[in-house]
């Protein structure tokens, strides 16, 4: 792919502001959703602020050479839930989500020791591109489910299904016509141009529904800036519910024993699950900007960021951090690859968490209209995944067994507990793909 800025490349400011942008809103619903769902007091800005700072980790130990972003990863939400269900009380759960991502992290840390020492060979062979090229399709085509639910899905009880599937749609055809005829700087921000109009669509019907007094013209949900307070400091400005400030001394003083060994249990093996992710990310992305980013920056770098990432933004937000799909397939549909751009949606997340009416704002774009522009962003991350293996001889039983486990095990949602702990669609995709490799790799036929 012909990449219009490259890594290193350093586009002007108010390009950077409006790339830095378009990143925020790819990353923003997925990042804001996993405290939602958590719930225990964990907040959006928290979250947004937590991981705009392990971003910026991550960047840092990569030396700025991996255009990625790092948002909260839905991998460890059951590991959230055994936090808080574990714990004696509420504070406690909240210490309880840091010393976690604590022990994720350092797996994280090992991992990029030995690879380190060991290199990356070993990797290449235990996954050859007939494992990740259908394991990275798995990852945007796991999430497509959500993507269309999101589609036809109104921000408002008794909006109609059909009013959201046209903003829906209008979202994603303004988003394609953007990418594929747009000049100049409308080719670049596709997305914004997308949900700006997906957003304007769904307040004209809003306007029509309220005057009609129609609700189910009204998809839109204006509730967030409706309670914004602008009497007081707080409705402008606000400092996030950081997770460390929730625990408080009390929640130290109730940790025990047996609840460090439930932590261990719940975030420790989802975080080698987390790290065959990580792997697959950085395939996909390497293919995209056409430079293995195993080797340079190297998988010790990308490992420590996301490990040291995760910790820094768990301190903060809650919420473990991953390598997000939607940054990926940002890069791949704008072909803007420039690490300023990541950058910059870093220093958003964290100015955007502080500002009320920015977060406010945000948390009001339709689900309906993030389910227009997920469309592209997931369909692209399965597309460059089935490109990946191209080249694989699927004449070889071998091969064709190994994407077949791979795909069917992940569009059919495969997912498998032992307890508390969760091994979710891609990593079970995975590992069932490395094992079936291993098993056939002494006979091609």
């Amino acid at each position: 792919m012909e990449l219009v800025y490259g890594i290193k490349d350093r586009p002007s400011f108010g390009k950077v502001f409006l790339f830095a942008l378009q990143q925020l809103l790819a990353i923003m619903a997925a990042t804001i959703a996993v405290p939602a769902i958590v719930g225990n007091g964990l907040s959006a800005s928290a979250a947004l602020f937590g991981a705009g700072v392990g971003t910026i980790v991550y960047l840092l130990f990569t030396k700025s050479s991996s255009p990625v972003f790092l948002g909260s990863s839905f991998a460890f939400i059951g590991s959230m839930f055994s936090a808080f269900g574990g714990a004696a009380s509420v504070s406690v759960g909240y210490w309880g989500l840091i010393i976690g991502a604590l022990m994720a992290g350092l797996v994280y840390i090992i991992i990029s020791i030995i690879v380190k020492f060991c290199g990356v060979a070993w990797i290449n062979k235990l996954m050859p591109p007939v494992i990740i090229g259908p394991t990275v399709a798995i990852i945007g085509l796991s999430l497509s489910g959500n993507a269309v639910g999101d589609l036809m899905k109104s921000s408002v009880e008794g909006g109609s299904t059909y009013v959201a599937l046209i903003c829906g749609l209008v979202t994603l055809a303004v988003t394609m016509l953007c990418s594929t005829y747009g000049k100049k700087i409308g080719r670049l921000i596709p997305f914004i141009m997308g949900i700006l109009a997906g957003y304007v669509v769904a307040s004209i019907f809003a306007v029509i529904g309220y005057a009609t007094k129609n609700p189910a013209l009204i998809v839109i949900n204006y509730g967030a800036l409706a309670s914004l307070d602008f009497s007081s400091i707080g409705g402008y400005f606000s400092l996030p519910k950081f997770t460390f400030m929730l625990g408080g001394a009390e929640g130290l003083k109730g940790l025990t024993g047996g609840y460090f060994l439930t932590l261990f249990a719940a975030y420790v093996p989802v975080a080698f699950v987390v790290f065959a992710e990580h792997l697959a990310d950085h395939k996909n992305l390497s293919a995209i900007v056409g430079k293995d980013l195993l080797k340079e920056p190297g998988l010790s770098r990308t490992l420590l960021g996301d490990g040291v990432g995760t910790i820094v933004s768990t301190f903060f937000g809650g919420c473990p951090n991953t390598t997000y799909g939607e940054s990926i397939g940002c890069v791949a549909i704008t072909r803007n690859a420039s690490t300023i751009s990541i950058w910059g949606c870093a220093v958003l997340c964290i100015v955007f968490s502080l500002i009320s009416p920015l977060v406010a704002f945000l948390e009001t774009i339709p689900s309906c209209v993030m389910g227009g522009v997920c469309v592209a962003l997931y369909g692209f991350i399965a597309v460059s995944g089935l490109k990946m293996f191209q080249s694989v001889d699927l004449n070889k039983n071998r091969n064709l067994f190994v994407a077949s486990v791979i795909l069917i095990t992940g569009v059919g949602g495969m997912v498998v507990s032992f307890g508390k702990v969760e091994i979710r669609t891609v990593a079970c995709a995975l590992i069932l793909g490395i094992l079936t490799n291993l098993m056939l790799s002494r006979g091609e036929d």
